[in-house]
């Protein structure tokens, strides 16, 4: 495991709260050097501590739906066909190949043992999703049950972002 030092924090949640800052402007705001930035940020990046995307407004790119789906596997059946670590391999690997699943895991809770987050046109896309799921893992997904959140900026109460969870995380992490 990575040691991290108080300024690779700093440098995280700043990052969270704005992937495009400059290393110079992020230096004069933390009061360090550009080229210690610079280092510290570039080791980050190399031990995959930060990974930078971009979340989107789903609804103007016309996904309208996002999906959080839980499934309840049959680790019966998955167990006669193969070892649970074997067979969750298999259940990911197959998952991860749909492009709209924007994060996939196993877990527990309220009787499940995997979620799915995905986005969707409208509800037609995701009910074929759903279905091809369902005929995919039939034999093997005693449950799956979604939970459909409209994308529509009227209903939407807080965007999906990371400038508020870098404010979080520092404010409960500071010693």
């Amino acid at each position: 495991m990575v040691t991290l030092k108080k300024i690779d924090y700093q440098i995280i949640f700043e990052l969270m709260k704005n992937s495009k800052i400059s290393d110079r402007r992020l230096a004069k705001k933390l009061g360090v050097s550009q080229p210690t930035v610079t280092r510290r940020r570039t080791r980050l990046e190399q031990e995959n501590i930060l990974n930078y995307t971009t979340i989107p407004n789903f609804e103007k790119l016309g996904l309208g739906i996002l999906a959080v789906s839980f499934v309840h596997y049959d680790h019966s059946v998955l167990g006669q066909v193969m070892n649970r670590e074997k067979s969750s391999k298999m259940i990911f690997t197959t998952l991860s190949k749909h492009p709209n699943i924007i994060f996939a895991s196993s877990g527990r809770g309220l009787g499940f043992e995997g979620i799915a987050i995905s986005v969707h046109k409208n509800y037609a896309d995701f009910a074929a999703f759903t279905r091809t799921l369902k005929i995919d893992w039939a034999e093997y997904a005693h449950e799956i049950k979604s939970f459909l959140v409209s994308n529509k900026s009227d209903n939407v109460v807080k965007e999906l972002t990371f400038k508020d969870l870098g404010d979080y995380i520092h404010t409960n992490n500071s010693e």
